[in-house]
């Protein structure tokens, strides 16, 4: 049987989600809150390459490309790669699943951080979303049995699972991307704040973005950690 892909109003209804949006709360406020990046010469260099690879092509890109070509590298520059030696992990098209309250929700993540080792996760603290620069209806599957779903559907989806699984009940921290259009969501217990949308055409933009990134590996290592 099909698991069903969830529309964030079906899952806000389904499980008495709230969204805010707008006003910020106090851990989204703390989030976006970030020092000025200091770039080695080659972080300046890999970022400028970035930049403009993404305002040429960000619009013609695939699904894939997006991911190979422009995410992969400020996924890195913003300090979300190779992580295993600090006890944590990023991991690519992870698969996740639970049942809450026999409800079964299932849905394969593009990127997440989490606790555990080479490609097994245990807690996960950050998840990642991303699609293709237009949304046609119907979506395309994305694994197995499950369709595309809507964007935000996936990463609440995602959050839900992880309220389920995870040992500590402590906020989840997440990304939706669609094509040049980056937002940042916190789910909190069944509440969840999305901040504004992020232009990665954009050069202020696209530094606030991975100066975001780096603030959540802060929060991640002296606080979710613990």
């Amino acid at each position: 049987m099909a698991v069903k892909d969830w529309k964030e109003a079906e899952l806000m209804l389904h499980f008495q989600l709230t969204k805010i949006a707008g006003t910020q709360t106090p851990l989204m406020e703390e989030w976006l809150d970030t020092s000025e990046l200091i770039f080695t010469p080659f972080e300046a260099q890999v970022f400028e390459n970035n930049y403009q690879n993404g305002l040429e092509n960000v619009a013609f890109w695939s699904e894939e490309d997006l991911k190979m070509y422009f995410i992969t590298h400020i996924l890195s520059l913003g300090g979300l790669m190779n992580l295993e030696n600090k006890g944590y992990v990023g991991v690519f098209e992870k698969r996740l699943s639970a049942t809450i309250n026999d409800t079964k929700l299932a849905v394969r993540a593009d990127f997440v951080v989490a606790k555990g080792f080479k490609n097994i996760v245990k807690d996960c603290y950050f998840h990642f979303q991303e699609y293709k620069p237009q949304l046609r209806p119907p979506y395309p599957p994305k694994w197995g049995d499950k369709g595309g779903g809507e964007p935000m559907g996936q990463l609440l989806e995602a959050f839900l699972i992880g309220q389920a699984k995870n040992a500590a009940q402590k906020p989840l921290y997440g990304c939706e991307v669609i094509g040049g259009s980056w937002k940042f969501v916190i789910m909190e217990h069944k509440t969840y704040c999305v901040s504004r949308s992020f232009d990665c055409t954009e050069r202020g933009d696209l530094l606030k973005i991975i100066a975001i990134l780096r603030k959540f590996r802060d929060i991640l290592e002296t606080r979710l950690l613990l």
